[in-house]
């Protein structure tokens, strides 16, 4: 691998950790023998019949990564002996959420990205608790740090429960903490494997002494708040507020229109801003916001412990609060908290109403990254086929109980309407061309209020299970 793999080449220039340089490099030995013309750096936006083969098949390739790590997902979910259909069974629904994913069939296979292998890294790992093979569990979660850094978002659930359930060999009968069970060969073992493969990954970059330069890349806090793609998230909320405060602002003289950014959040642009009205927002703030978000979650999981679906549950709330109030969150990062939620999904009826709601709402949020005219009915039609299948699924699973509320019924419905809007009447109209992110910017405030309403009902579900724990023998 070439010593200035970070060095800033185009816009293009490599901004994941050490591994996926590894991997594209891997990649690239193969595809010369398809196109060695999509090797040259030069190159931006090539995009050859044999390029496209080859990017294609190296990502359905390297999806049966993931495939198998549905399989051992399924594997984990208890099957009833109630006579069922295999096609009404938990573990049947659960393959066809996870492996028909309507976000990741579309970011991968449409808008072309390496994401099912690393969701199946995740989803393995997540599996590898629930079989209780820790250590294997840590390893797989450290290789997927060092291929994409986004999964920081779930760190946190990971150094909890394993410091707390591996590293601590028992608990209390209530499921607190017993402290004179703690194992330092335990810890250290599972220090060595996590610092191992950073050390691997970041060895090298160290010893040429351009850590600096790839951390650089990995964090580029000059890239603003919002991705240009807005994420619907609090801080989409956040920059509406400040965008009609502004314009009321004008109308009333109480602003001077010189004093007003010209860099507006409305543009759609990759770039650092000022708010106009409300206090504009530092990665700083963020990140003590996004600390404040997760930690109730932290907390129940160390003081109740409740096993492998309690560390599912912390996992996706620190994936939400991430993606709520994270700096320049990227769109595609909802995923990171639906694919594991589909576990809890099939697990009980609340989590199912809450997925149902999440799923919905962020995968319709990845609309935007597929703006061509023919990639509209193909778009329409999976979410639907994804959507239809979820509810009818999940229905017959909890065939006895109402999954939604009339209140979510109404907000999912509205979502129809917006669709219409945004995908076919808005293109039609001579607004498009002097509101051009008005769709973007209403698919994010609509889409973020279910967003933050999932969470905020995961947030509650968490609290009445921690404090209804049952007792239970030592562990």
């Amino acid at each position: 691998m070439p010593p200035d793999t970070y060095v800033d080449t185009s816009e293009w220039t490599l901004d994941y950790p050490p591994l996926f340089a590894w991997f594209e490099y891997l990649l690239s030995q193969i595809g010369r023998y398809f196109d060695k013309e999509m090797l040259a750096v030069q190159n931006l936006n090539y995009g050859s019949t044999a390029t496209i083969i080859f990017q294609r098949l190296t990502v359905i390739f390297t999806d049966i990564l993931f495939m198998y790590a549905a399989r051992e997902c399924c594997r984990c979910i208890p099957e009833k002996k109630d006579g069922k259909e295999l096609f009404k069974r938990p573990a049947f629904v659960l393959a066809v959420l996870l492996l028909w994913n309507f976000g990741l069939l579309i970011v991968d296979h449409i808008h072309f990205q390496y994401n099912g292998f690393l969701f199946g890294l995740l989803l393995l790992s997540v599996a590898r608790l629930f079989q209780n093979r820790n250590l294997e569990s840590a390893l797989l979660f450290a290789i997927l740090l060092n291929f994409k850094h986004i999964f920081l978002y779930v760190a946190p659930a990971y150094g909890i429960y394993l410091l707390r359930s591996y590293c601590f060999t028992s608990s209390k009968p209530d499921g607190s903490l017993k402290w004179n069970t703690f194992s330092f060969l335990r810890l250290a073992s599972l220090g060595l494997i996590v610092c191992s493969v950073f050390a691997v990954s970041f060895g090298p970059f160290i010893a040429m002494g351009q850590l600096p330069q790839v951390l650089s890349r990995l964090f580029p806090f000059k890239r603003g708040l919002c991705h240009a793609y807005w994420a619907p998230n609090f801080w989409a909320l956040y920059n509406v507020i400040d965008k009609a405060l502004s314009v009321i602002g004008l109308k009333c003289g109480f602003l001077n229109i010189e004093s007003i950014p010209k860099a507006s959040m409305t543009g759609g642009l990759v770039q650092e801003f000022q708010h106009t009205v409300l206090p504009s927002v530092s990665p700083l703030t963020t990140l003590i916001c996004t600390f404040i978000s997760i930690m109730p979650a932290v907390c129940c999981l160390w003081l109740k412990c409740r096993g492998p679906y309690g560390f599912l549950h912390c996992l996706i709330l620190c994936a939400l609060g991430s993606f709520l109030f994270g700096w320049h969150v990227h769109e595609k990062a909802i995923l990171i908290a639906i694919l594991p939620l589909s576990l809890l999904a099939v697990k009980g009826k609340k989590e199912a109403g809450i997925f149902l709601v999440l799923s919905t709402t962020g995968h319709l949020s990845l609309f935007p990254l597929l703006f061509t005219a023919q990639e509209l009915p193909i778009k329409i039609l999976l979410m639907l086929l994804f959507t239809v299948y979820s509810f009818s699924a999940l229905r017959d699973l909890f065939r006895e109980d109402r999954l939604l509320s009339w209140l979510e019924v109404l907000y999912l419905c509205g979502l129809i309407p917006l669709g219409i809007f945004c995908e076919l009447f808005y293109p039609l109209t001579p607004w498009k061309e002097r509101f051009p992110f008005l769709p973007l910017l209403l698919t994010s405030v609509y889409c973020a209020l279910g967003v933050m309403q999932s969470w905020l009902k995961l947030y509650i579900l968490l609290l009445n299970e921690s404090a209804t724990v049952k007792p239970k023998k030592d562990q």
